[in-house]
């Protein structure tokens, strides 16, 4: 895929138009122990205000997780998962049209956040993890973000290595995308992402950052999500809450590279940011900047 080019992401009952600038995904954590924010939207009056704000910031879409997936982070039951997520997703919907992500690897949680509004599936084991995920995106027809991780959360950092990280990427979200659309899922409802800081090293993340048309040649949208994450803490010797420059400066390389979804906390200075790439490409081009 071209950098930049048009694309239509089908989500649900939903079609997605990304253009010349990325779409904003905005992450939500309903979790007591994410990296980042790990507690600070677990009450749901925290968490449901905190999503329409970002949808009022210009979030295109809302990504709300129940179950963390920071490196040794363990793992949940589907019950806890589900109490966390539903009761907020529900809110949310009723008070916004903003489309809404499910951040999970269990299919009897993306079912129940499907049939409460929700209209993507992001699954960092791609789909894989459960054997009934693939049958829930299937039928109900939700979008899908397929994502690359070497392990699971718990182990993926215990030495992760690899011959080529950025073939051995590709490869296996072709691989996955291919062998989804074999099973009857349909292609415009998918979309990849290299997961970035998922059993990737330093050195890994940034091959893979240098290399992003080369992942996307799929012809999927391309989802990534770097925000606040901790190879820009080792690059810049800050803690997570002290990452929004380098996070910027990462997601406008991004940008600059064709990403068609950015996943990020910081949703109001990165469509800032955007917008200020998108108004100096277009002068580049010779084209009007929108500056509405």
């Amino acid at each position: 895929m071209c950098a930049n080019q048009p694309v239509e992401w089908v989500c649900g009952n939903r079609i997605l138009q990304i253009g010349s600038a990325p779409l904003v995904m905005g992450i939500l954590n309903v979790t007591p122990d994410s990296f980042s924010d790990g507690g600070r939207y677990a009450d749901k009056k925290a968490a449901v205000r905190r999503g329409l704000q970002m949808a009022n910031e210009g979030a295109d879409i809302i990504d709300i997780g129940g179950e963390s997936t920071r490196p040794g982070a363990q793992a949940v039951e589907a019950g806890e998962e589900l109490e966390r997520v539903l009761p907020v997703l529900e809110a949310i919907r009723r008070e916004s049209e903003v489309c809404i992500s499910v951040d999970t690897s269990k299919a009897a949680v993306a079912r129940a956040a499907l049939d409460a509004g929700a209209e993507i599936v992001n699954d960092v084991t791609a789909l894989s993890g459960d054997p009934e995920m693939q049958e829930v995106v299937r039928r109900s027809g939700a979008g899908a973000i397929l994502m690359h991780m070497r392990g699971t959360p718990r182990t993926m950092q215990v030495d992760p290595h690899y011959g080529d990280v950025v073939a051995e990427v590709r490869g296996f979200l072709a691989s996955r995308a291919e062998a989804l659309v074999e099973s009857g899922v349909e292609r415009r409802r998918l979309a990849v992402d290299p997961g970035i800081g998922f059993g990737k090293t330093l050195d890994h993340n940034l091959r893979l950052l240098a290399n992003l048309p080369s992942i996307s040649t799929c012809g999927l949208p391309l989802v990534v999500g770097l925000s606040r994450k901790s190879f820009l803490g080792a690059l810049t010797n800050r803690d997570a809450g002290d990452r929004l420059a380098a996070s910027l400066a990462a997601m406008v390389y991004c940008v600059l590279q064709g990403v068609q979804v950015v996943r990020v906390h910081d949703v109001e200075e990165s469509v800032d940011a955007i917008r200020a790439v998108a108004a100096l490409k277009a002068t580049e081009k010779g084209e009007s900047a929108d500056v509405g």
